[in-house]
């Protein structure tokens, strides 16, 4: 019995999961059961984590305990930062740095247990993504690397690792909203290939490498960068109709505006929005929030009236570029930032497949000749 062919498998459902639903026609995300405004402007990231690992929130004390377990395992294997060493020497791009150091982490760092698992991996992913993304752009920038301070969350000790400072109240918070509005998201790409992965009786660091492998490509969700971009080319709020009329004339994209599962306004965008707004008004630059805005209520107008009908809205890349921005991170560290918080979600579904595993082992289509005949090398 033949199967239909579906390119890209769009429609198509590979897993039940319990730990994100996307509803792209309503405009709607519910993480762990909680739909993303009821949670990620509340909860830390270390509290989104374990929600997703164990399907409940944690009381103080497995707060306490899990925190303490993840801030134990941030520091890295020498091995780790020689690979780290080598790639900066090369000036690779961070995604791709990470991605190599990523499968160090199989291997114990001092003081660490070197019992193999699920678990412990999980952890080791989650407690060290920050720390070699931080390290290695400050090796990039010639800077010694900061050690984790481990008495600080999991979003301040990022910013705290890249900087050298403790951030603000408001800079963490903000951070940890990001983390947790792209913790998950259904079964994109990077979260598909994780499955598959693990779904042979992998491991997770090789599951997680893997997923890092799928992240870094652009068509994986589009890099925020051009969005930010494009709020710089415009400058000013008087020139942004004819800035990007322009750009829509030559029949080119808006960066940050239309999404492939989102037929209405992406609900991380609403998200992000708030939040740089709250982390704009008390630390950062107030100006270039409200240009942001006019930015995009302009590109809304004109893309309704470029291409009607296609509902084109704005998506989690324009404002993640903007609060990312706020921060103080260079574009080079979008999406590497994206990778330590979303490996939170790649393990969460490692941890889902195993518990029910089934090999993921699609059919495909045969398309080619079917009756060749062997010619020898002198007849060809």
């Amino acid at each position: 019995m033949s199967t239909a062919y579906t390119p890209g498998l769009q429609g198509v459902v590979a897993a039940r999961t319990r730990l994100s639903m996307v509803d792209g026609q309503r405009g709607e995300l519910v993480i762990g059961g909680y739909p993303l405004e009821e949670i990620a402007e509340r909860a830390s990231f270390e509290e989104l984590v374990f929600l997703l690992w164990n399907d409940h929130l944690p009381n103080a004390h497995e707060l306490a305990s899990f925190r303490e377990q993840l801030a134990a395992a941030r520091e890295m294997p020498a091995i780790t930062r020689d690979v780290l060493e080598a790639a900066a020497a090369q000036k690779a791009p961070v995604i791709d740095a990470l991605r190599m150091a990523a499968g160090t982490l199989s291997l114990a760092a001092p003081g660490e247990s070197a019992i193999a698992g699920p678990t412990r991996d999980a952890v080791v992913c989650v407690a060290k993504f920050p720390t070699i993304v931080a390290a290695y752009w400050r090796m990039l920038r010639e800077e010694g690397p900061v050690a984790p301070h481990h008495g600080l969350g999991h979003s301040a000790n990022y910013l705290y690792m890249l900087f050298g400072e403790r951030p603000s109240e408001a800079r963490t918070r903000a951070l940890d909203t990001y983390f947790n509005t792209v913790v998950d998201h259904g079964l994109n790409a990077s979260t598909f290939t994780a499955r598959v992965v693990i779904s042979t009786a992998s491991d997770v660091v090789s599951a997680v490498t893997a997923a890092l492998g799928a992240l870094k490509g652009p068509a994986h969700g589009g890099a925020p960068g051009p969005a930010l971009d494009m709020v710089f080319e415009i400058g000013e709020a008087s020139h942004a109709e004819n800035h990007m009329r322009s750009i829509l004339a030559r029949g080119e994209r808006l960066m940050g505006f239309g999404h492939r599962v989102y037929k209405v306004r992406d609900p991380r965008a609403d998200m992000l929005s708030r939040a740089a707004d709250r982390l704009f008004e008390s630390d950062g630059d107030r100006r270039l929030f409200d240009l942001a805005r006019e930015v995009e209520r302009v590109a809304i107008r004109l893309l309704d009236e470029y291409k009607p009908g296609r509902n084109l809205r704005t998506n989690v890349e324009f404002f993640t570029a903007l609060l990312l921005h706020g921060l103080g991170l260079p574009t080079d560290l979008f999406t590497p930032t994206f990778a330590v918080s979303r490996v939170g979600g790649w393990t969460a579904h490692c941890f889902e497949q195993l518990a029910a595993n089934r090999l993921i082992r699609p059919e495909s289509e045969y398309v080619g000749e079917s009756a060749r005949r062997w010619v020898p090398v002198e007849r060809r």
